[in-house]
């Protein structure tokens, strides 16, 4: 099985960019951890990140048909982005949309996602582990039997 996880915009600053809301791990520091993650549990992980819109839809487009879903962090596109939202729901894989930080607990336009309607299960506010918790929860999905 393999799982493609998908870094929005500015996610590249992990550990640079207010640590007080995001942490202070680098997004290198978090792609070793999801991939840690998915070895433990036996599956592939693909690790994309692009600052720009049309980046994360090609990367959707081309690799949905070799795999079986997404973790998503969108980033700021989590609220603007109808496309990237319509990109997700055509090719008809499930994901699970991730934030570091509990959006709900910060600025009002952030409580809104156009992906979550669209999304299998959205992980907030648990800071870096919410992409394993994500991985986990995905995978459990896909295969009942790993502890879905």
């Amino acid at each position: 099985m393999r799982i493609e996880v998908l870094h929005g915009p500015n996610l590249n600053l992990l550990g640079q960019r207010e640590p007080n809301v995001y942490g202070s791990a680098s997004l290198v520091e978090v792609d070793a951890a999801i991939r840690s993650a998915a070895s433990e549990l036996g599956v592939e992980v693909g690790i994309y990140q692009s600052n720009h819109e049309g980046g994360l839809i090609d990367r959707i487009h081309e690799v949905s048909a070799r795999v079986a879903g997404f973790v998503v962090n969108a980033g700021g596109y989590t609220h603007t982005s109808v496309a990237l939202r319509d990109a997700l729901a055509a090719v008809g894989r499930p994901f699970v949309e991730v934030h570091l930080s509990n959006v709900y607990a910060r600025e009002s336009f952030r409580r809104e996602s156009l992906l979550a309607p669209v999304a299998l299960a959205t992980v907030s506010g648990f800071g870096v582990r919410g992409y394993t918790l994500a991985l986990r929860g995905l995978v459990g999905h896909l295969e009942p039997s790993r502890g879905g």
